[in-house]
């Protein structure tokens, strides 16, 4: 039986999910959903002509909605009743804000790390996971807005999405290529368990070996372990010439990690993926993805412990110290101190129903900021 999944959020990233799911067994009915009812009905037909246009015959649908409406989400939810949930919405990327500054300053910007950036990407899922659990079904929500993070502190509140897609995932495929080229070994025959959080999967593509936070990588040839044959500072280098993309760029390979995440479980195939944020964990690990989501799989040389270890570290030097019994986060200093000197903003403690406001004041922060250097009224879209 075909799964009906529901996409929030129909801009690049999940239109480009869109674009891949109409064209894969086990995928039944697919609805769009968002504010723009004009752009999602456009939207929906130029995906379904071009895989019409490729033979595919899929059966889409548009719908509004607004996650900042609890109740009349949940009340949408609950007609739809989608099988999977697909939510790329967040209230700002951070690449939006990076893209269009001066070098140096987006450089130095980017020196904060996404963690205080938290309540942009946190405040629309917990909205969107109070609807959920409001509608009483048992559906399952794929997450992509910082995952790695946003999980964890929902967690706490028993709302944590079932899995997260992008960051560890993102990484895999060139991961596996660097290894290939370093062995000369066919990319086929490689295969890799990786334990990181999103600060080493950002930081590697860009600067090579990480030095800042731990990662855990066994990598595999034809199932033999060759992890002691690596040079991990020239296999870890090669990525900074293969993957250092920003912007939209990107956000293909986001998007495969999430089509490929859905339909595992959409054909319930215990398929090894990797994945940030499986049931609430912090950071990223390798899973095995069935109908009812991600398990995590760790070779017998990891302890699960030691892998909650190496990601709360690497969550630390992504700008988190820690992440309280009751969803308070509490930010590191010196990440926050840049976002002080940048955009005039700063939080040191943030609970779970402050996120509302600090993402509307990191907003128009950005707005003015990257107003201030491109003479113009600055982000695209207004304040909710």
């Amino acid at each position: 039986m075909k799964v009906s999944v529901l996409i929030i959020g129909a801009g690049d990233l999940g239109g480009r999910v869109l674009d891949l799911l109409v064209r894969l067994d086990g995928i039944g009915k697919i609805i769009i959903a968002g504010r723009d009812e004009e752009y999602l009905h456009r939207k929906k037909n130029l995906s379904m002509f071009a895989a019409l246009q490729l033979g595919y015959y899929p059966d889409l649908a548009h719908v509004k909605m607004d996650i900042d409406d609890i109740d009349h989400t949940a009340e949408t939810i609950l007609k739809l009743k989608p099988d999977i949930i697909f939510n790329a919405a967040t209230r700002q990327a951070l690449w939006r804000v990076l893209v269009p500054l001066p070098r140096e300053v987006s450089e130095e910007l980017g020196r904060a790390q996404l963690g205080p950036w938290l309540p942009v990407h946190l405040t629309l899922v917990h909205k969107l996971m109070q609807a959920v659990k409001n509608t009483g079904l048992d559906c399952r929500v794929v997450n992509a807005a910082f995952p790695d993070a946003v999980h964890p502190v929902l967690a706490k509140w028993e709302l944590a999405p079932t899995i997260g897609v992008g960051h560890v995932g993102d990484i895999i495929p060139a991961l596996r290529k660097s290894i290939s080229l370093f062995l000369k070994e066919p990319v086929e025959k490689v295969e890799v368990l990786f334990v990181a959080q999103h600060y080493i999967t950002h930081f590697i593509p860009r600067f090579g070996y990480p030095v800042d936070a731990p990662c855990y990588l066994k990598a595999m040839v034809d199932g033999s372990d060759v992890t002691g044959r690596l040079d991990l500072h020239r296999v870890y280098g090669a990525l900074t010439k293969q993957l250092a993309q920003t912007g939209t760029e990107a956000q293909i390979i986001t998007a495969t990690s999430a089509t490929r995440i859905i339909e595992a479980m959409a054909n319930n195939t215990r398929e090894l993926v990797h994945a940030p944020g499986p049931n609430g964990l912090p950071g990223g690990y390798p899973v095995k993805v069935d109908a009812k989501g991600g398990a995590v799989w760790l070779p017998e040389t990891l302890s699960f412990e030691e892998a909650i270890r190496i990601n709360e570290e690497g969550q630390r030097a992504d700008g988190i110290d820690r992440i309280d019994m009751d969803g308070t986060v509490h930010f590191v200093d010196k990440p926050m101190g840049v976002m002080k000197r940048i955009l005039g903003y700063q939080c040191k403690t943030m609970k779970v129903e402050e996120s509302e406001g600090y993402a509307r004041e990191l907003v128009a922060k950005s707005r003015e900021l990257v107003a201030r250097y491109s003479g113009s009224s600055g982000l695209s879209g207004s304040l909710p």
